[in-house]
């Protein structure tokens, strides 16, 4: 037998080393790749924001899981986008887990491959299309403004100078800035002007805009947010009530990292791909009424 010399004998322990650190599979060309490798699908969405998406607080993370220590198991989570997100992994054949930063750090990009997709209601706007990509939309909502339910206000005018409640960099905090460049829709998108010399007041998410009124704050008069989360507010017994019609409607979409480590462009065309089968099928349709009570998959245009 030929004997190796020193060189050799180093390559190729190198070889096997990297072989056992990768479990014997080549490194991944795309992030699709990595995902089927790993056995399971990481999607960012909000723990707050009911019915779209919000804690279990009845179910306990699975005993037997792919998931990261630091992300919940599917069963943990429940809502609208829940329930997308859990399909994409099927599609996928691979494990959902749900992360779940804040809604500031998902729209900035630069995820820094702490997860792989978000799928929390997030609306396509020229500003999020720097840093983002976006999948064809799932699902279309209208911006509404809502205000305590023992309020005198009978129109949107009647707000000029109040205060109002909106989450950190979300659709509705630019719209109530009057910032129609990161609002970013187009005109036939949207139907009025935020009241004049409105003050705006941001909390972590417009959720917690109404939980904040319905716990006795006082310092803003009502918050802007899509109307599923309004009646969903309503329905739990808050002291909200909605004032006016739709303010702008809502393309929404699941988002990519442009900065991801991988490509992302054949997981975006998988998803793309699901949710065209998903609005042809009805399965979009059957879970906007499960959890809206309406068929909001439909778009308005």
């Amino acid at each position: 037998m030929r004997k190796l010399s020193f060189v050799s004998i180093v390559t190729l322990a190198l070889a096997i080393v990297l072989s056992a650190c990768q479990g014997g599979q080549p490194p991944a060309a795309d992030l699709l790749q990595e995902i089927k490798q790993r056995g399971y699908i990481l999607i960012s969405t909000d723990p707050n924001y009911e019915p779209q998406s919000f804690l279990n607080a009845n179910e306990q993370r699975l005993a037997q899981t792919k998931c990261p220590a630091d992300a919940l198991t599917a069963n943990q989570m429940q809502g609208f986008d829940v329930d997308v997100a859990i399909e994409i992994g099927k599609a996928l054949g691979v494990e959902t887990c749900f992360a779940t930063p804040d809604w500031d750090m998902i729209t900035a990009g630069n995820w820094a491959n702490k997860w792989d997709v978000s799928v929390g209601s997030m609306t396509i706007t020229v500003e999020r299309q720097k840093v983002l990509n976006f999948s064809v939309p799932y699902y279309y909502t209208p911006a509404v403004v809502a205000v305590r339910s023992d309020a005198s206000f009978a129109s949107l005018e009647e707000l000029a100078g109040q205060a109002l409640c909106a989450g950190t960099a979300t659709t509705y905090e630019a719209w109530l800035n009057g910032d129609m460049a990161a609002l970013g829709l187009p005109e036939s998108s949207i139907y009025a002007k935020a009241p004049a010399g409105v003050k705006v007041v941001t909390l972590s998410t417009d959720q917690e805009c109404a939980q904040a009124i319905a716990a006795g704050r006082t310092d803003f008069v009502g918050y802007v947010t899509s109307a599923t989360v309004v009646d969903a507010n309503i329905a739990a017994g808050m002291p909200v009530k909605k004032l006016g019609s739709p303010v702008f409607s809502e393309e929404l979409a699941a988002a990519f990292d442009k900065a991801a480590k991988l490509p992302t462009d054949s997981l975006r065309a998988e998803v793309d791909k699901l949710f065209q089968a998903m609005h042809a099928d009805g399965r979009l349709s059957a879970l906007s009424i499960k959890w809206f009570g309406q068929d909001l998959t439909q778009s308005p245009k």
